[in-house]
Parts: structure tokens; sequence; C-alpha cells
């Protein structure tokens, strides 16, 4: 087995050097390197290759282009983390209020075993998922003021305090193991099926934690695979072998997931938002086009026309 050795930031960019990239301001790449970190930066690297066999890179690359992909990638996560989080806490109100309104208030309510699908098949998920619930209002109750004031005062946390300390992966394995019921209420409000959104609440979960922790965005696929919407049709979305070729598992996927759980003046902004930096992006690429950038992230050129349909 190969072993990777340390490498200092002379000898990273020596490297990409011998690569046939071009360093043009030396000191500059060697204080991104340190701050950014060599083995990130790197992940864009592809984009820029020759050949999937041939790894040097396309004659006139620059680092500079490279790093240009780096902070597109960072841009365009910090954005859709904001949305995320917007979507994140829509929902926890919403599976907050259906279940109080249902159940009851307080933790031995609606925490009930009983409150939950009757799946044989999903038993052991909701003993897990209840115990891991329990967990997190043990652990972090205190820690937030709102939890600690009804704890302090009433003696326990009704759901819709308990909701600011669940995480959202938590929260996308409670609405998989609800009764059928109350997944159709909450799926009603959004106008979505709940078929639909228990394909959906793994994807943002998975997405959510990918921007939380600074990992490469725009490119990244899915193990989950939605269904195919009215927007694949409405785009003109190409087919290969009867299959949509963007937005089935990539970002794009999300972007039609936002669509449908994002408010109309926000999902607007969300994909303006998104337009600006592809644009900035396109004005400092010279070696490859944007095109291939968006192929990578799974997103048609005409993708701001969502906003309108």
């Amino acid at each position: 087995m190969a072993v990777k050795v340390f490498k200092t930031i002379e000898e990273q960019i020596q490297i990409l050097q011998n690569k046939n990239m071009i360093v043009e301001d030396y000191d500059l790449t060697k204080d991104i390197l340190i701050r950014e970190n060599y083995f990130f930066i790197n992940g864009y690297r592809h984009l820029f290759l020759k050949s999937p066999r041939d790894k040097t890179f396309i004659k006139g690359t620059t680092f500079r282009e490279l790093y240009a992909v780096f902070n597109f990638d960072r841009q365009i996560r910090n954005i859709i983390f904001k949305n995320l989080l917007i979507v994140e806490n829509n929902m926890k109100s919403i599976f907050s209020y259906q279940l109080s309104k249902k159940y009851g208030y307080k933790e031995s309510d609606y925490l009930k075993l009983s409150n939950f699908s009757t799946d044989p098949e999903k038993s052991r998920q909701i003993n897990d998922l209840l115990k891991k619930m329990k967990r997190q209002i043990r652990v972090n109750g205190g820690q937030h003021a709102a939890t600690s004031h009804y704890i302090s005062n009433y003696g326990y946390i009704p759901m819709w305090v308990v909701v600011k300390v669940l995480s959202f992966g938590i929260v996308s394995e409670l609405f998989i193991v609800m009764k059928k019921e109350d997944q159709d209420a909450i799926s009603n409000i959004y106008k979505v099926s709940a078929q639909n959104l228990v394909v959906y609440m793994p994807i943002l979960a998975n997405f959510r934690n990918l921007c939380a922790h600074e990992d490469i965005l725009y490119n990244h696929k899915t193990q989950r695979v939605i269904e195919d919407t009215k927007y694949h049709y409405a785009l003109n979305i190409p087919l290969m072998d009867g299959e949509y070729i963007y937005g089935k598992n990539d970002l794009f996927a999300l972007v039609i997931i936002l669509k449908q759980l994002l408010r109309y003046d926000e999902f607007r902004l969300f994909t303006n938002e998104l337009s600006y930096e592809i644009n900035i992006l396109a004005g400092k690429l010279n070696v490859i086009p944007i095109g291939k950038v968006l192929d990578a992230m799974g997103m048609p050129i005409n993708f701001k026309e969502l906003s309108n349909l």
C-alpha cells in the first residue's frame, strides 16, 4: 500500500508546477495553501486535467483559476447552507406543531412509541430514534436558554422548544417513522407527496452536513435519487437511456427540492444569488468554459427559469 508522506508548502507548489500548472504569484499561493489546505484545493483539479488518464493540467492552467473554483464552491455552499437552515427551521416548526397538536406537549406524551409507525420493519429504528432524541434532550437541554427555562420552571420541554436541540438528521429520521396520516398532514403544507418528502429529507440532511463541514459541494452526488418532476420536463433536461442527466442525485436535484420547500420570494433570491456567483466565476475562467463547471454540478444553464414555474 502506498504511503502518503508530509509535504512542505514549497513541495506542494512544486508538485503542481511539475504537472504544468502556472503559479503566477508564489507568495500568494503559499499563503493560500497554508490557510486553505492543499488537499481540499486539490479536490478541484480534475476540472483542469487534460484527461482522466493524463494527470497533467491543460496548457495555461493557473493556480489562480483553480483557486477561483475553490472560492466559487465556498460561496455557493454558504448560499445553500443559509437556505437549508430556513428549510430546517420551517420543518422543525411544522413537525412540532403537528405532533404537539395530536399527541401533547410533554416529552412523556409526544415521545410515546404508540405515536409512530406500526410497521414492524421500523420498530428498531423508532426505538433507536427515541433514545437519540431523549439523549439530545438530556445532553443539550441545559445548554439553551429556552430549553433550560422550561426544565427549571416546568420540569419538561415542549416539542416546539425541544426541536431546537435536535439535529436535522434526527428530524429527518423522525419524519420517516411518523404515522402515514402525520406524514400526509405535513407534506400537504408543502404541497408535495409524503413519498417524495421521505426521499427529500435525508438528501437535505446530507447536504446540510456537507455544508456545515465545508466539504466539496458543487459536484456532490447523493445515494438517494429523486423522482422525475414537472421541473425536469419544463426545463427540457436532456435524457440519456431514458433518464434525465441532471437533477436526479446532484446539486440540481437539491435545487429542485428547495424549489418545492422554500417560499416563492426565498427561492427567487436563492437562484439570483447562485446565478451571480456563476457569472463571477465565468469571468475568472480562461482554460475551461463555465459549462464544464455547470455540467459537474448537474446544473442546466437555464436553471433560473425554475423561479417562474
